[in-house]
């Protein structure tokens, strides 16, 4: 199923920029090919690495809150931080950040907005009082510390791991005060699951997840460089629908089956790892500054408008209505457009 959304997907993509104008060869196709291949790759070997290093900390008589707020949490943040590691050492810093930052404004107005036109999306009480307002104080920090140095570089890194430290602290006071939902995600334990088994089971969830990304990041580049387009642009728009898809099918499923007060605080959670854990590993582990262009500014405040805007829309009746999911999606069509009309409008700003 999961290949086929992404292929369904991604053709749909090549169908629409043929119909542009754009020159789709045999090399663009063929890049294609290889960006389902690494996105597969992510999204199941981030599944099996989760899996495989959860069951051995439970062995090892972890708790489940704790694997819960780190492994898990982490591992589902994987496919991100792997790109993103990835982009940094193949001279490609746009998609290093607009990974992160594309997937951060798709989680909130493009995947919630879907979610919420299937039924109203509630939301718990420290969701709304604290992680929303996290979320846009450490967009904002991530604003300030591209914007000033011109660039995001190790120091950067350690200052948003630091955030990341102070949030994990947050997890598990929540957690002590009875908020056990991040066990829920934890694959349970059962007498089949030995050992070894599940040492070679998160290797090659590991292996999977560092040779997708390494595929992700050269088919990405491949296809800009090919249909003319930037590196910021394939990264806000397909890489990051891409490693959002695991978010989108999560929303999706639990607004069907009517649990969605998890919803919107499973996308915030999301968000936070992915400014916080994956922009800071990358910026830690890039050789060199990674530059943040005039452009990723626009980005980055949209990003910041867009958890503004999620906490406006859920603030009277504590849940995202069908109406809001509309406002959402409207925001991200104009959003959308913006990237690929932008440099021709703004030649001097969008660059």
């Amino acid at each position: 199923m999961l290949v086929a959304i992404i292929a369904l997907v991604l053709g749909a993509a090549l169908y629409v920029m043929n119909m542009l104008g754009v020159n789709i060869n045999a090399n663009v196709i063929f890049s294609v090919g290889v960006l389902v291949v690494g996105f597969v790759m992510l999204i199941k070997g981030a599944d099996l690495f989760v899996e495989g290093a959860s069951k051995i900390a439970a062995k090892f008589k972890i708790p489940l809150i704790v694997i819960g707020l780190t492994i898990v949490a982490m591992g589902t943040s994987a496919p991100e931080a792997a790109i993103s590691i990835s982009a940094s050492f193949q001279d490609a810093a746009a998609i290093s950040i607009g990974n992160a930052v594309g997937s951060n404004i798709m989680n909130i107005l493009l995947i919630l907005g879907v979610s919420a036109l299937i039924t109203n999306l509630k939301i718990k009480p420290n969701t709304l009082k604290f992680e929303i307002p996290f979320v846009v104080v450490i967009t904002a920090v991530l604003l300030l510390l591209g914007w000033i140095g011109g660039g995001l570089d190790k120091i950067d890194g350690v200052i948003m791991l630091l955030l990341f430290a102070a949030f994990l602290v947050y997890l598990f006071y929540l957690a002590k005060k009875g908020d056990d939902s991040s066990a829920d995600d934890v694959p349970e334990l059962t007498e089949k699951d030995k050992l070894p088994i599940l040492i070679i089971i998160t290797l090659i969830g590991l292996v999977s997840i560092v040779l997708g990304s390494d595929l992700t990041v050269s088919a990405a580049k491949n296809i800009a460089q090919t249909i003319g387009i930037d590196d910021r642009t394939i990264s806000l728009t397909v890489v990051a629908f891409g490693t959002s898809l695991p978010e989108l099918i999560t929303c999706i499923a639990a607004s069907l089956k009517k649990k969605s007060d998890i919803a919107i605080g499973n996308i915030i959670g999301s968000n936070i790892f992915n400014i916080l854990f994956v922009v800071g590993l990358a910026s830690v582990f890039s050789p060199s500054v990674m530059p943040y262009g005039q452009a990723f500014i626009i980005d980055t405040i949209v990003a910041i408008a867009a958890a503004v805007i999620l906490g406006l829309l859920v603030l009277r009746k504590k849940e995202l209505s069908r109406i809001g999911g509309v406002i959402m999606l409207v925001a991200y069509a104009v959003y959308f457009a913006y990237i690929f009309v932008g440099p021709s409008l703004f030649p001097g700003v969008v660059q």
